[in-house]
């Protein structure tokens, strides 16, 4: 196998942490540079198992800090990039959209142009070179809600709730700052491979789940929540439609595209597996409440419906086709069975999440879903005034 440099960026993040094992452990001979700001998200201790492999090298950097990538580049001679690093929550980024367009846009744009100048002045040019970047199916906007009551389809294991489906070919139709900001940051991707033949893939994916997820996000806050007899806010009527992708899978999916996928080629990763987010939130109580001993339907009390996010698309569905036929990628487990393993993670390790949700996040937690609650039972008891 010949020897690579291979940039990881994100590294210490959820999915990325998990890119970053697989990458160790499978490719001994490829020397894997973790490089993560650690930012809130970004937490080395999921790194743990692979931190003293020889072959696992982690670097503390802001990719938006140019000169620190270029520097980068030319010291570990690197020839691939699997950029991961990215802000990704749809909250924080209604919240403070400046700083998802400076990392997600202008940090992207650092890392190309440090790619580039590195590349473009050896002597075999792009040659082996690759530049990978993961991107969000929320690009491409939202899909009508036109089966509400769900239907079989042969693209999925699980009842679909629409007749169409996000493509490759989908044209952008971005609704919030994150999506914006990604959709950005695609763009320029492709740019740098029309503009200077840079060997370049995009890779769009659906919402991720599994061990090591920072619980902003709902499957492992949920859990945590149960875990605390705390509230479950749902947004709205919780009848908003993800595709869901078991992270191990995505990883393994990233694995295969980097090294087999076609140069300024786009792959959609999905798990062939949409839901309803009321219907997860029923699977997530019933899971928990079994492996914790509980009376079937114990923490059902806890659903607290809350104000619906500004803009919240209301159907996401991924077709992962593509992948499949060409490159021999498919999920290598559907929602129940990826939900059973996430749950007994984190109840095996409520160590990890209990420092990640002190401090900081805690505050954070209280003025993202505590005022809002307080906000909408405001509004149901002026409305029942009416």
């Amino acid at each position: 196998m010949n020897k690579r440099n291979i940039i990881i960026t994100g590294g210490a993040g959820f999915i990325g942490s998990h890119v970053v094992r697989l990458f160790v452990n499978k490719y001994p001979d490829y020397h894997i540079i973790n490089l993560d700001k650690l930012t809130y998200a970004g937490n080395l201790a999921n790194l743990k198992d692979v931190e003293n492999k020889p072959n696992y090298t982690f670097v503390k950097a802001d990719i938006c800090d140019f000169e620190m990538m270029l520097k980068i580049f030319k010291q570990y001679h690197i020839d691939g990039v699997i950029h991961l690093a990215a802000e990704s929550h749809v909250d924080r980024s209604i919240r403070d959209p400046f700083t998802f367009a400076r990392t997600n846009v202008l940090g992207t744009l650092s890392l190309l142009q440090a790619a580039r100048l590195t590349w473009e002045y050896l002597p075999e040019g792009y040659e082996g070179k690759h530049f990978y970047h993961i991107s969000t199916d929320e690009v491409y906007g939202a899909l009508e809600l036109t089966h509400p009551e769900g239907k079989s389809s042969d693209i999925s294991a699980h009842e679909v709730y629409g007749d169409e489906f996000f493509k490759e070919t989908t044209k952008y139709n971005p609704h919030s700052p994150y999506s914006a900001s990604k959709a950005g940051s695609d763009h320029f991707v492709r740019a740098f491979h029309d503009t200077y033949g840079m060997p370049t893939i995009v890779t769009n994916c659906s919402n991720n789940y599994g061990p090591y997820q920072f619980p902003e996000k709902l499957i492992p806050l949920f859990i945590n929540n149960i875990r605390h007899r705390k509230p479950l806010p749902v947004y709205g009527k919780g009848e908003n439609v993800r595709d869901w992708l078991y992270v191990v899978d995505h990883a393994r999916a990233i694995d295969v595209i980097f090294h087999k996928g076609k140069v300024a080629d786009t792959y959609n990763i999905g798990g062939f597996n949409e839901w309803k987010n009321i219907d997860i939130i029923h699977v997530i109580i019933k899971t928990v409440d079994r492996l914790l001993g509980n009376p079937e339907g114990h923490s059902e009390e806890l659903i607290t419906y809350v104000m619906d996010r500004m803009g919240h698309d209301l159907r996401y569905a991924i077709d992962s086709t593509k992948l499949k036929n060409e490159l021999g990628w498919e999920p290598s487990l559907q929602f129940e069975e990826g939900i059973e393993k996430t749950v007994q993670w984190y109840l095996d390790n409520q160590e990890w999440m209990d420092n990640i949700t002190s401090g900081a996040y805690e505050s954070y937690y209280e003025d993202m879903y505590k005022n809002r609650l307080s906000i909408w039972k405001l509004l149901r008891q002026i409305l029942k005034g009416w």
